[in-house]
């Protein structure tokens, strides 16, 4: 059964000033309906672009933007209604009236004239994410998870079809980011809601989205299931910016073992295993940086350097001699003969 689509692009194209190398290139894209497609990227590559074009705050040089299958007008001073089903959250609050209390903000969105109705949906929207007991707080003097969820339920208020989020979860401290994640998960469940998400974390994107589009310099490289792209990509670039990993060259991937036939080889460093193996030693521990409940190893051999977790702590001091073995790697580039 094919998905139902809500919003697509068909080579879409925009620049600045005259440039190329900025903006997107010929983007055609497909999102589905009631579920959270990401968006991930170097700096630059055009992310935030292409999600303004989404939503209608710039027009395309060229191409063509369609909302439920009609062209979607471009926002101006005289809002279409096509355009109070796209809400956008920003991670700089600009929208947002410091001096203002986190109710009067909720409300500025909703018709004044209706004050049970009006009553009924800031209160709705405070309960959703929950933040009841933020609403009689001047905006400016929340932290910054209290103000991104203000500002969230502040786009939620009116019911959209879709929600954009721009690195939404920047300012937001680790503690708070995963609660808010959540309840972004719950409303797309309950509501149906489509949201499009774009951040530089590969961790957000990959425990929230389900699908991924990997951009870079304007264009669209590859897309697929967070899943699909994280085990098997087909580009560097992709594992590149979704996961810490080493990148080596096919005679630094010899030191490891590694046989390639390809140019580079990368390895995840949950894919490498540490051991105190005595007849394998060859590998030196050269930082230990402590992650919570694991940590990471930096270990080099013949000036090759490997990234390995290790979930025993303090079993591997710096300066310890380690055994090294290779579950499993990426090859990319060119074939070698």
């Amino acid at each position: 059964m094919t998905e139902e689509l809500i919003l697509e692009t068909i080579t879409v194209t925009k620049n600045f000033f005259g440039d190329k190398s900025s903006g997107v290139n010929n983007i055609t894209l497909f999102v589905p309906k009631g579920k959270i497609t990401g968006i991930v990227g170097e700096s630059g590559s055009g992310k935030t672009t292409l999600l303004r074009l989404l939503s209608g705050h710039i027009k395309p040089d060229a191409g063509d933007v369609f909302f439920h299958g009609k062209p979607l007008p471009v926002r101006g001073h005289n809002l279409q209604p096509e355009h109070a089903a796209i809400a956008m959250v920003s991670q700089d609050n600009a929208d947002m009236d410091m001096q203002a209390t986190v109710w009067d903000n909720l409300g500025r969105s909703l018709p004044a004239e209706d004050v049970n109705y009006k009553i009924q949906k800031i209160t709705q929207a405070l309960n959703l994410l929950g933040i009841d007991e933020l609403r009689e707080l001047p905006f400016g003097k929340l932290s910054g998870g209290e103000k991104q969820r203000v500002t969230i339920a502040r786009a939620l208020i009116n019911r959209p079809e879709v929600l954009m989020l721009d690195e939404p979860f920047n300012q937001v401290d680790a503690n708070y980011r995963e609660g808010l994640q959540h309840d972004i998960r719950q409303i797309v469940k309950e509501w149906g809601v489509t949201v499009i998400l774009v951040s530089h974390d590969p961790a957000e994107l990959l425990s929230m989205a389900d699908e991924l589009i990997v951009i870079k310099e304007g264009e669209i490289v590859e897309h697929g299931s967070p899943e699909k792209l994280y085990q098997s990509p087909k580009l560097l670039y992709t594992a590149n910016v979704l996961v810490s990993c080493s990148e080596l060259t096919a005679a630094e991937a010899r030191v490891c073992n590694i046989k390639s036939k390809r140019g580079t080889v990368v390895v995840y460093a949950e894919h490498v295993q540490v051991s105190s193996k005595p007849l394998g030693n060859k590998w030196q521990v050269k930082q230990v940086l402590y992650k919570g409940f694991y940590e990471e190893l930096i270990v080099e051999r013949d000036e090759v350097t490997l990234r390995a977790f290790n979930f025993a702590l303090n079993k591997y001091p710096v300066g310890s001699k380690v055994s090294v073995s290779i579950k499993k790697y990426h090859e990319f580039g060119k074939w070698l003969g």
